[in-house]
């Protein structure tokens, strides 16, 4: 079995050798695939050479089956074209559950990103919404399972045709393609020397940054810039993540490739003031700009829009949890995504790029026992609840963050967009 990463990347390297090598770095530094272990993919369908490659690279490594389910884009236009419309309050529940049984049977998890962002714009957006409510639902006990790190997981991205044509508009398809996976595998570590080492440096230090945070232990955030004053409390217990970890079944693996934040759970009830987005925010297939929201006890109380208004309010709206938040993320503005200049309209890369915050569900691991409490104790240490989790951009380079101490005293945590 294979253990070593054979490959590194020169001068010469085809693009084919590059997708080999960004196979093998998911396989043994992203996922760190054990022998015997079952692997689960998902991935769009154009990802083709992407999968091939870590399938052969888990079963090198003893994968003892690999399993890939892939979406295509027609076939899920073909439902906002020609279903009834019952059809989007109904979801594949057996197959969730499925998938759940799976991880805990003990199969790792791969998400494979770069779906087409604006698929589902010129659709209904209230079918959007109901069917993402109905999915959502479906794959919770799924989702519960990742979010807890109860498996090792990893998602990663491929260039498609239909992202290319997103991220790089009027450029001819090959092209496109060919800038996009440009983009991917640097911002992927993937044109270093010794990528694994350099995977491994920069999770350290992504490690160290989250542990001088947890020395602070500050109950609050505050953040000041161009259309921003608000201030975050933090859950009661918190704890910031940064880098690799180590899922609960005893495996070490890095959930995101690429990683630049390090982030923390929030208290639900205790955010007030005003943000203003500083990206546009890519969801459901529209192109949400200029968002401005307010805070009251932890709720937005009021959101406004540029573009995308209606698709914000829907998303809000989706339960008592969506207006609260469930993740804070610290990233600087000098961070390898952002010095690209690119809008990804991905969650995976643009989140990346800047500080954010997350409407909805918060994760447990960042609650200190948090694996052990109940629905009940996270809730009570001010976890949020919800069928959504959705991350937004607020981070730029004029943005100041204060933390705030147990006793009301400020310090400098970031100041024009960098660490203080």
């Amino acid at each position: 079995m294979a253990s070593v990463i054979a490959a590194s990347p020169t001068a010469s390297s085809t693009l084919a050798d590059r997708i080999d090598l960004l196979a093998q770095v998911t396989v043994h530094s992203g996922l760190g695939l054990r022998a015997g272990q079952e692997l689960l993919i998902t991935a769009p369908i154009d990802a083709l050479p992407l999968v091939r490659r870590v399938t052969e690279h888990a079963y090198k490594a003893g994968a003892s089956l690999v399993t890939t389910m892939y979406v295509d884009d027609e076939a899920t236009l073909a439902r906002y074209r020609f279903a009834e419309d019952a059809s989007f309050d109904h979801a594949a529940t057996w197959l969730h559950d499925g998938i759940a049984t799976a991880y805990r049977s003990g199969a790792a998890r791969l998400g494979i990103t770069g779906a087409d962002p604006s698929l589902l714009g010129q659709q209904d957006p209230v079918k959007v919404s109901r069917a993402n409510v109905a999915a959502s639902k479906a794959s919770r006990p799924a989702l519960e399972l990742i979010t807890r790190h109860e498996i090792n997981w990893c998602i990663v991205a491929s260039a498609t045709p239909a992202w290319a044509r997103v991220v790089f508009p009027g450029e001819p398809e090959e092209i496109a393609v060919q800038k996009l996976w440009d983009a991917i595998l640097a911002s992927s570590r993937l044109d270093n020397p010794d990528p694994v080492a350099a995977w491994k440096q920069h999770s350290a230090n992504l490690q160290q940054r989250a542990a001088l945070l947890n020395e602070k232990r500050y109950a609050a955030l505050r953040y000041t810039g161009p259309g921003t004053d608000l201030e975050i409390g933090l859950a009661d217990g918190h704890l910031w993540m940064g880098g690799g970890t180590v899922a609960l079944n005893g495996i070490p693996c890095l959930p995101n490739i690429p990683t630049e934040e390090v982030f923390t759970t929030p208290h639900r009830e205790r955010a007030s003031g005003t943000v203003r987005s500083t990206k546009p925010l890519s969801y459901q297939g529209t192109l949400i700009e200029e968002i401005t929201v307010r805070f009251e006890g932890g709720r937005i109380v009021e959101a406004r829009a540029r573009t995308g208004q209606e698709v914000l309010e829907r998303m809000l709206a989706t339960d008592e949890g969506a207006g609260r938040l469930g993740e804070v993320a610290l990233v600087p503005h000098s961070s390898p995504i952002s010095a690209s200049g690119l809008l990804f309209s991905n969650t995976l890369f643009d989140e990346n790029a800047a500080c954010h915050i997350a409407m909805g569900q918060a994760y447990s691991t960042c609650v200190q026992d948090g694996d052990t409490l109940s629905p009940e104790e996270l809730a009570a240490r001010g976890a949020n609840e919800s069928l959504i989790h959705v991350d937004w951009m607020i981070g730029s380079g004029t943005l100041d963050i204060d933390g705030v101490t147990a006793s009301g005293e400020r310090e400098p945590v970031m100041r024009a967009g960098e660490w203080a």
